[in-house]
């Protein structure tokens, strides 16, 4: 830098009151306008030797207004705060006081005008052969890098905020989810028992009377050809209950299948599904059921998002189920070839909205997550003794 080589030349020859040499003092006084940075010296009692034209300007004043004041009482004499600043803390003084040359940007100087700005200075002794004789300070203004590093820290603490405020959303996010996926697994063994007891139960005792009925036509048969027709009555009134015990049989399966996942989802589609679920809740819950489709040609989805909406429009109906305590049902579904909307409304009890954010609310949660499929939300909007009403909004695309 150019101010720390007139710092070099000043401490190696000394002050232009140590010299008469009229080359030496135009050389120093070229170096000292030539500058940007502000220069001044000062003697053992602090009052300014000299002063660049740069220096003077940033304080406010001429140099011929500076030489001779004490630079301390002048300049330094204040913290940033406006607390005192006794010279015998000020590291510009220790630099010829105990030989402590230093580099200070954390504090400010004052102008003429009493307002401070943020400064860098350097502060070095100045030497005429081994003594010394005051020291050499040059400064910058670092108003716009103070300003330039409190925005960039500013905005490095707004960062870390919402990076951690994110990474509790996403912690929040995450254990939401490890409970949605234990609860869907409480809920996959919960089935599972309910369809083995099913099995057991109803099946099973099906065919135990199948296989009593199957025996006593196998001892019928194995005894010897009678013309009366008393067993042959009997046999053909064991085969009409074998074949009614089929029929159950059959229809529990049936039932069981349904359950698991209905037929009329492979072969018809998803809205003559909608359509099939609609009516059978409302038939099954005693319901009145307002009902309504409007699904253009083209609206047509992927097996992955057609079982999702259809998960989804079964745990609205349960909710209705389960909770609602309804009388009446309305039924809105509308989709064209990008989007879908499906409301489900009810007159019941209703619920305040929190009841809907609950950490335990998982129906709601598992909606959500399959809404997602579908590039889509969930809307709930509800108030006790009003009902309640679920709206899947998504978007559609091509199978």
């Amino acid at each position: 830098m150019q101010a720390d080589q007139i710092q070099a030349q000043i401490q190696t020859s000394g002050p232009p009151s140590l010299t008469t040499d009229p080359l030496w003092q135009n050389q120093l006084g070229l170096l000292l306008e030539s500058t940007g940075e502000g220069i001044f010296g000062i003697d053992l009692g602090g009052h300014c030797m000299f002063i660049n034209r740069s220096g003077a300007q940033m304080l406010g004043y001429e140099p011929a207004a500076v030489l001779g004041s004490n630079m301390h009482e002048l300049t330094h004499h204040s913290h940033a705060d406006g607390s005192h600043y006794p010279d015998t803390a000020c590291p510009i003084f220790n630099a010829f006081r105990r030989g402590l040359p230093c580099r200070i940007d954390t504090e400010v100087f004052w102008r003429r005008d009493r307002t401070a700005f943020a400064v860098e200075y350097s502060s070095y002794p100045i030497l005429d052969g081994s003594q010394v004789r005051g020291a050499v300070i040059t400064f910058v203004d670092i108003t716009e890098r103070k300003r330039a590093q409190h925005e960039l820290q500013r905005a490095k603490d707004e960062l870390e905020q919402r990076v951690a405020g994110r990474t509790q959303e996403l912690s929040q996010a995450l254990a939401r989810l490890r409970e949605l996926s234990a609860y869907s697994e409480q809920v996959r063994e919960e089935e599972r028992t309910r369809i083995a007891r099913e099995v057991h139960d109803e099946l099973g005792s099906l065919l135990v009377a199948l296989k009593m009925d199957v025996n006593w036509l196998e001892r019928r048969l194995s005894e010897p050809a009678s013309a009366d027709s008393a067993p042959r009555d009997a046999m053909r009134s064991k085969c009409q209950h074998m074949s009614a015990l089929i029929e159950g049989a059959v229809d529990n399966v049936g039932r069981i299948i349904t359950d698991l996942r209905p037929s009329i989802l492979d072969h018809q589609g998803l809205w003559a599904a909608l359509d099939w679920q609609a009516h059978e809740f409302a038939r099954t819950a005693e319901l009145a059921l307002d009902w309504q489709m409007d699904v253009a040609q083209a609206a047509e989805l992927p097996e992955p998002q057609a079982m999702a909406v259809f998960r989804i429009f079964q745990e609205m109906l349960s909710n209705v189920g389960r909770h609602a305590r309804a009388s009446r049902l309305t039924v809105r579904i509308s989709a064209d070839a990008h989007t879908l909307a499906l409301t489900v409304a009810d007159n019941g009890c209703g619920a305040p909205p929190q009841a809907f954010e609950a950490a335990h609310a998982y129906g709601v949660m598992g909606m959500r997550e399959r809404a997602r499929l579908l590039g889509g939300n969930i809307e709930i909007s509800s108030q006790i003794g009003q009902g309640c009403t679920f709206s899947l909004l998504g978007q559609l695309s091509k199978p």
